[in-house]
């Protein structure tokens, strides 16, 4: 056991294990220092953080990523992605497994470069002050090289290394000023620094802790993994810490698992537990990110940390093959364990032994013994079809809560995205789906064709590759409200680059099913219908820039659908389109 220890950080002394590199950060400026900042940020340039920045800065700022001061320079970041260490000693130095950078565009950095002072205001959405950046260091990184050491994959299909190769080309550094946390509105009482944490720890007198991270909802094999090792670890209580930041896509949103946490966390023993909210944007490295993980639980004062199976990881590749061996994870914190300075607690997969009405770790299931257990797609798959979740995978409560947020999908919204060239008949099927679907149901329907949208909400754009896909992610924005509330979106722009589709499959399917259609009718067959007459006008050279002619067009490679309409009619089309969305379930 690892008694908790009294220490001070700055002004205060905190109660808990102590934090990573000895000291607690807290960058928040206070009193005359914070009036000077906000007065001098008016007059400096501002950079909008996206939803990464801002739960990176907000552990920076808080000290759940101490000992870091600011987003890492040049040096440090190519320690960490060599070493794993901030000072570049493999075998002794100071562990940090993951980058914590701050990119930007070029025309940002010059634009900063360019003033006396090199400071930039760092800015929600909203445009509220969250911090001053004094940039002293930029530098270009070799993101495959971050890609395949801190991921093991440049597959971008891996969610961590697409975030990797979408970042801007520069990296920043140097002091930063904290001005405030980024502002949250939901769940306040559950949104703990770690000071906050720590004095929460004082005042329920827990002295050692046991640390739970979770992306995904709470069922009764995780309740019953974390009551076993508070069982096993005598005299240690438990802090329940899901992540309400960034996850993998496609994972449940945070309210609903938040709603989940809240009734499950009532149903351990009285004073065992309790639940605190994590804004971190995780990147899914597996074994780097377990130790990653464990290291910010230290800095929330915890001194053990469970790692579980694949702990972090992202799954299959698009071949089947997993990122990550299932105890990759445990190998790597188990291995550090002893210069992280915190109890890594490895455990199996729980399984379900209906003879016993009881959980087991997988490898002590008793011999002979039968075994249950719903995995995440079995589980998704009921929510979708209304299929019956036994009791004793998790609470009537729970279930209850699933099913409000996951309705069967013929009650959810949908985006029907058509795509393909000019001519090829996109327009005139989803006008006769919409026909049809008005006919089939009662759900309200949104048909936004490319030419209609081109006039009422992008008549400002032209077709540079950088406005045609600013009009399509505007198109899967729409699409993803009337999805979110329940509603069919029909979309029929011509969609010629792949990233602008993917954005917008990204975007909808978290809210409402995505089918994505191709209309595969070839270049030659468009042109010689050319019922616009827009053909003519290339070939005569008064068009510049035409998709399929001397633009590309990028080829969808896995669209839910593929209609050639050289032989196929607009009938058969609807009733192609149709039984496929029966099928699916997405209508009855």
């Amino acid at each position: 056991m690892v008694s908790p220890d009294i220490l001070t950080t700055k002004n205060s002394k905190i109660y808990g294990s102590i934090p990573h590199g000895g000291e607690l950060i807290n960058l928040i400026l206070e009193g005359e220092e914070l009036i000077e900042l906000k007065q001098r940020s008016i007059s400096l340039p501002s950079l909008l953080l996206n939803k990464k920045q801002l739960c990176d800065i907000e552990l920076l700022m808080n000290g759940g990523f101490s000992p870091l001061t600011t987003f890492m320079d040049e040096i440090i970041y190519n320690n960490v992605v060599e070493t794993m260490t901030i000072d570049g000693d493999k075998d002794e130095g100071l562990l940090f497994p993951m980058p914590i950078v701050l990119d930007m565009t070029k025309e940002t950095l010059d634009t900063v470069l360019k003033t006396d002072t090199k400071q930039l205001a760092l800015r929600d959405e909203e445009g509220n002050l969250i911090a001053v950046i004094t940039i002293s260091n930029y530098y270009q990184p070799n993101k495959e090289n971050e890609a395949r050491k801190t991921m093991g994959s440049i597959d971008p299909y891996h969610p961590g290394v697409s975030s990797i190769f979408n970042t801007k080309e520069y990296y920043v550094s140097g002091k930063l000023e904290g001005a405030q946390l980024p502002v949250h509105y939901d769940y306040n009482g559950l949104r703990r620094t770690p000071i906050q944490v720590r004095e929460l720890f004082r005042t329920n007198g827990w002295e050692n802790v046991i640390a739970f991270q979770t992306r995904n909802p709470m069922h009764r094999a995780h309740r019953e993994l974390t009551v076993r090792a508070a069982e096993l670890n005598p005299g240690c209580n438990l802090l329940i810490q899901p992540v309400v930041g960034m996850t993998k896509p496609g994972d449940i949103d945070y309210h609903t698992r938040v709603k989940c946490y809240k009734e499950i966390i009532q149903s351990y023993p009285e004073g065992l537990a309790t639940l605190s909210l994590l804004p971190l944007a995780m990147r899914m490295g597996g074994p780097r990110e377990a130790v990653w993980h464990a290291i910010i639980r230290k800095n929330f004062g915890c001194n053990h940390f469970i790692v579980g199976r694949d702990h972090a990881g992202p799954g299959e590749d698009k071949q089947g093959n997993l990122f990550y061996q299932p105890y990759e994870a445990q190998e790597l914190a188990l291995k550090l364990a002893d210069r992280l300075s915190i109890k890594i607690l490895p455990f199996q997969m729980m399984v379900y032994v209906p003879a016993h009405d009881k959980y087991y770790p997988v490898d002590e299931v008793p011999q002979g013994m039968e075994t249950a257990n719903i995995s995440g797609t079995k589980l998704r798959h009921l929510l979708r079809t209304g299929g019956e979740i036994p009791n004793w995978f998790t609470y009537e409560k729970v279930v209850k809560i699933l099913r409000d947020s996951c309705p069967p999908r013929s009650k959810q919204g949908f985006t029907v995205f058509f795509t393909g060239f000019s001519g090829s008949g996109k327009s005139t099927i989803a006008n006769a789906l919409n026909e049809a679907l008005l006919e089939d149901g009662s759900r309200s329907i949104t048909l936004l064709d490319g030419d209609v949208v081109r006039t009422f909400l992008s008549s400002e754009l032209g077709f540079s590759k950088e406005h045609r896909d600013l009009n399509i992610k505007r198109i899967g924005f729409v699409a993803s409200e009337i999805s979110k509330a329940g509603g069919i979106a029909i979309c029929a722009p011509i969609a010629p680059y792949s990233g602008a589709r993917k954005f917008a499959r990204d975007l909808i399917t978290p809210n409402g099913g995505f089918i994505e259609i191709h209309i595969s009718t070839p270049i030659e067959t468009c042109e010689k219908r050319d019922r616009k007459g827009l053909y003519a006008k290339v070939r005569s050279g008064q068009l510049k820039g035409f998709t399929g002619i001397d633009d590309p067009y990028e080829t969808p490679e896995n669209p839910e659908l593929r209609i050639d309409t050289t032989h196929t009619t607009v009938k058969d089309a609807i009733v192609l389109i149709l039984n496929h969305l029966r099928t699916e379930g997405y209508i009855n």
